[in-house]
């Protein structure tokens, strides 16, 4: 039987997200958790952890830099832990039917987003991915309920309709990444906000992003991976692809060209 209603179907063609709630459990998310932030005991990890533009010492996000690919990274106990839930068969269900065909995984990450962090502006994702044909989508599950206090996620409802676009400069003193995507009018952004074991699923030209973290002690989480159709063709250099059983895949390097010219410098490393 399918997962998800036909209702669920249709909010996700008409505006290209879809938030699928109390996917995982409180256990599955409060162990998560627990193994994610133990790992930050010592500070950040190099060679994990990303180290975005920090203004100074006192910024949040010196001491809690987000994570990329920690399910590479199987010395550490966050890697099988990653590995294991972006190849969840719960999200393997969801995507496949959103996908209409097979997915594979591209990418994992885990934000931290303390107390007083900034946000992350809107963009795009498959400005990164570079997924084609096709373009890529977004599994992002909630470690902690997330809100406007706390930073949570806001979205473009129906900018999935739209091609990826070239970025503008962001706003350094609200946001830790440098670029900026303006939603077209009528296109405005809206709160998603989620309970702890939420996943809100969005195609790869949803204009998306976070605001900063406004509360006192209230921390926001979240574990995000990236996938393609498996019938996609290309992908930009840096994402390793698998498939659900854990088998690398490959496809054709992503070269160049795209809407803003050569971009393989922001590319690396990148979301």
């Amino acid at each position: 039987m399918p997962h998800l209603s036909t209702d669920q179907h249709s909010h996700f063609q008409r505006d290209g997200y879809l938030i699928v709630r109390e996917l995982f459990g409180r256990e599955e998310i409060d162990h998560i958790r627990k193994v994610f932030t133990t790992a930050m005991d010592n500070g950040p990890i190099e060679g994990l952890n990303k180290i975005d533009r920090i203004p100074d010492k006192n910024d949040p996000l010196a001491r809690w830099p987000r994570m990329l690919h920690p399910h590479l990274h199987d010395d550490k106990p966050v890697g099988p832990l990653a590995m294991k839930y972006m190849l969840d068969e719960r999200l393997h269900n969801v995507l496949r039917e959103l996908f209409g065909e097979e997915p594979i995984a591209a990418q994992s990450m885990f934000y931290f987003k303390p107390p007083g962090a900034r946000g992350q502006d809107l963009h795009q994702d498959n400005f990164y991915l570079r997924i084609a044909p096709g373009t890529c989508m977004a599994a992002w599950i909630a470690v902690d309920d997330a809100d406007r206090e706390n930073g949570g996620m806001v979205v473009a409802p129906g900018s999935h309709k739209l091609d990826v676009v070239c970025p503008e400069a962001s706003d350094q003193n609200q946001f830790f990444t440098d670029h900026h995507v303006e939603p077209p009018k009528g296109m405005e952004p809206v709160a998603a906000d989620m309970k702890a074991g939420d996943v809100l699923f969005f195609n790869g030209s949803v204009i998306h992003g976070s605001y900063p973290n406004t509360s006192s002690d209230r921390f926001r989480r979240a574990l995000i991976c990236h996938y393609a159709p498996a019938s996609c063709e290309e992908a930009a250099e840096y994402y390793t692809l698998f498939d659900f059983k854990g088998n690398r895949l490959t496809r054709r390097i992503a070269e160049g060209g795209g809407p803003c010219g050569e971009i393989g410098v922001a590319v690396k490393g990148a979301h």
